[in-house]
């Protein structure tokens, strides 16, 4: 079985060698085991200009012990440094050695902890690296190789999706979380404790795609809410939370304002409620909130930049999963996990509350139909096929 990476690499490699040309650094960020390091392997492969340096390999470790000669020593060549996150001393050196090269293109940095990532290279390398985001694996391609049902219960991540049963996937995905919890959690925080992340991770299951409330974590933790917001920030500057705000404007509505909050990937959800088979599945009380993040994990990642999405609901009951607005445009989005999805009063109320003109519907059908007044249910292989979607997605 093939993975159909080829859109997804001509984004990458385009957007990445615009990026190369125009900055002298490059970050490739995403969750662990996402496969940054596969496809930037791939997008450089037979390139004799480039130095791949892995921090998880003690011999580049120790190639690293002397960086400034190491990057003199390949002064012409584009160095990719893997797993930046575990040597941020590092940070300073590629500073001064930006500065004195005084070009573009230097280098290229994966690192899956973003929010350490972020702030070292804020600080020294302002103005000199700009960010791309690689999220698992999206419906499109995985299409001509897995079921969208299999899709659904497995996620994204590539050793998940591509296991050979549904039992070694799901092994996987437990094995995936207790290596985050015992290894990274540590490095993202020392005296933060795996048990209470791991509680507050399967509360986060139990409470995926619905309205964060951070008074009812802090008590079921035994912390303050400001503590549950730093766990929560730690998440989600590793790739695997998702807070969605909620849409604001002044339109005389009592307006929720807290945020809905979503693991990044709905077989790791699973694997935290011991949804193990599809029939588990299709019974859980999970299931329209996994389908509904199951949908945003493939929209979110494909929007561009200045696209800025929100979800509306009114105190009242008036409710829309996805709103999409750029300039004065806005769109719709509303996730039903059924084959035959029936649209609620509260969505039309809404749909009137914000003018919109065109919303989709997404659903597990075998093919699309009007339902009226702009409305359009769709399959999650048509939705990107949408021309009025194309001018909203950067690919």
């Amino acid at each position: 079985m093939t993975v159909d990476l080829a859109y997804t690499e001509r984004l990458i490699e385009r957007t990445l060698d615009t990026a190369l040309q125009q900055m002298p650094a490059v970050a490739l960020l995403g969750a662990r085991q996402c496969g940054k390091s596969t496809l930037a392997r791939h997008l450089l492969a037979g390139r004799d200009d480039v130095l791949y340096l892995d921090l998880e390999r003690p011999v580049d470790l120790r190639r690293l012990e002397d960086p400034e000669g190491l990057f003199a020593a390949n002064s012409e060549k584009l160095i990719c440094i893997d797993e930046i996150q575990r040597l941020p001393e590092l940070f300073p050196v590629l500073r001064y050695t930006i500065d004195s090269r005084g070009r573009n293109g230097q280098f290229l940095l994966l690192g899956s902890a973003s929010r350490d990532l972020v702030e070292f290279a804020s600080e020294t390398l302002a103005g000199r690296i700009r960010y791309l985001d690689l999220s698992p694996f999206l419906r499109q391609e995985t299409a001509n190789i897995c079921s969208l049902q299999q899709y659904w219960l497995r996620g994204g991540f590539p050793r998940s999706l591509l296991a050979n049963t549904d039992e070694i996937s799901f092994e996987w995905r437990w094995d995936f979380i207790r290596s985050f919890l015992e290894r990274d959690v540590p490095l993202l925080r020392a005296r933060l404790s795996p048990t209470r992340m791991e509680h507050l991770w399967t509360l986060l299951a139990h409470g995926h795609g619905q309205l964060l409330n951070k008074a009812e974590l802090a008590r079921a933790l035994q912390v303050d809410a400001h503590t549950v917001n730093g766990y929560l920030d730690i998440l989600e500057a590793a790739f695997m939370v998702r807070r969605l705000p909620p849409y604001f404007a002044n339109l005389k509505k009592r307006l929720v304002r807290s945020p809905k909050v979503y693991l990044r990937d709905c077989g790791l959800v699973h694997a935290l409620l011991n949804v193990a088979t599809t029939n588990d599945l299709l019974g859980h009380p999970v299931r329209g909130h996994s389908w509904e993040g199951l949908v945003l994990d493939n929209i979110l990642p494909r929007l561009k930049k200045q696209v800025r999405a929100t979800f509306y609901r009114t105190v009242k009951g008036a409710e829309i999963d996805l709103i999409l607005e750029m300039g004065n445009r806005r769109i719709a989005f509303e996730a039903k996990a059924s084959q035959s999805p029936r649209l609620e009063k509260g969505f039309w109320i809404a749909m009137r509350d914000l003018a919109i003109k065109s919303a989709w519907v997404v659903a597990p059908v075998d093919s699309g139909y009007p339902a009226g007044k702009g409305v359009n249910v769709v399959s999650m292989d048509e939705l990107f096929h949408q021309p009025e979607l194309q001018d909203w997605l950067s690919f």
